[in-house]
């Protein structure tokens, strides 16, 4: 029988099928930028370990130059695919894939970089950050400093109001969609800038309760329907042109509960409050969506302030 957390990852999504892994195996944006922080932070002889290691693509990476690659994947299923897969690449004989738990596996030896690309569109679902956090604590009691290099070495998350049409066909259906970034649709109208929300540094200690309250000024008139969810995360620092590798999730827009019609310059406040890795349920439920005041109410305001 399974244990809590095992039933709670067989429903979030831990046990992905090989067949959809060809999707991120096609995923352009996620292999470059991926294949180029592990370039980069990997050196010659260097061990590593990738925490959730799917087909065995990124430990294969970090094989090109790592002297040893300990490659661990929970799903019994892509154990023998990632294995059957590494033996038909070069060096694919570095990365040992081992059938563990992230949250309980720890190397036999010291690390000098782990790979953990858990991750979903404002650190839903996946449990990337328990999973990072559990080991550095596990890892610090067993082994001491320092810390291995991690990738990502951080993701910045950020939210905004839309305009989101729910119409198929005539049939309305407001529900959570996926857009990838820079493709854009009619559907979509952005009413206000972006506000960063949360930024996880994984050289530091981190929560899993993330938690935002603020304001926007809304730029565009229209009806805010939805919120856009933005997460970008920093693959690798390059403190000597001040410059990063990143990847950006998919963005995720989320439906509000009653649809808010806006002016330029209404002030909207937004607040959510959701655990890293839960189910998208978890940060739709909490979310509270209000308008504030309007441009024209501050307007009439100020006018009998100044008469």
């Amino acid at each position: 029988m399974l244990n809590e957390r095992e039933a709670e990852s067989c429903y979030l999504g831990q046990f992905i099928p090989l067949q959809y892994h060809h999707n991120m195996l096609m995923d352009t944006s996620r292999m470059d930028n991926f294949k180029a922080a592990i370039e980069r932070q990997v050196f010659e002889g260097a061990k590593v370990l990738e925490l959730g290691g799917g087909t065995g693509v990124l430990s294969w990476f970090a094989a090109q130059k790592a002297a040893k690659v300990y490659c661990v994947e929970f799903n019994p299923d892509m154990v023998i695919e990632a294995r059957r897969l590494l033996a038909k690449n070069a060096h694919g004989d570095k990365v040992e894939v081992i059938h563990a738990d992230a949250f309980e596996y720890l190397p036999p030896e010291p690390v000098d970089v782990v790979i953990c690309e858990m991750i979903h569109v404002a650190m839903l679902r996946e449990k990337q950050v328990e999973v990072i956090e559990n080991f550095k604590q596990r890892y610090t009691e067993k082994f001491g400093g320092p810390l291995p290099i991690f990738i990502p070495e951080a993701v910045v998350m950020a939210v905004q109001p839309l305009q989101q049409t729910y119409d198929f066909w005539g049939y309305q259906a407001p529900i959570i969609q996926f857009a990838r970034p820079g493709v854009f649709s009619a559907d979509t109208r952005e009413l206000a800038s972006p506000a960063l929300y949360s930024v996880i540094d994984f050289n530091q200690a981190n929560g899993l309760q993330i938690q935002w309250g603020g304001s926007f000024t809304i730029e565009k008139a229209g009806t805010v329907t939805a919120l856009r969810f933005v997460t970008k995360n920093v693959l690798a620092i390059l403190l000597e042109n001040s410059s990063t590798i990143e990847w950006l999730n998919d963005y995720m827009s989320l439906p509000v509960a009653e649809p808010i019609n806006v002016k330029s310059g209404d002030i909207l406040e937004v607040s959510f409050n959701y655990r890293a890795g839960g189910a998208i349920a978890s940060l739709q439920n909490s979310l509270n969506v209000k308008l504030k005041s309007t441009a024209a109410a501050r307007a009439a305001h100020l006018s009998l302030v100044q008469a």
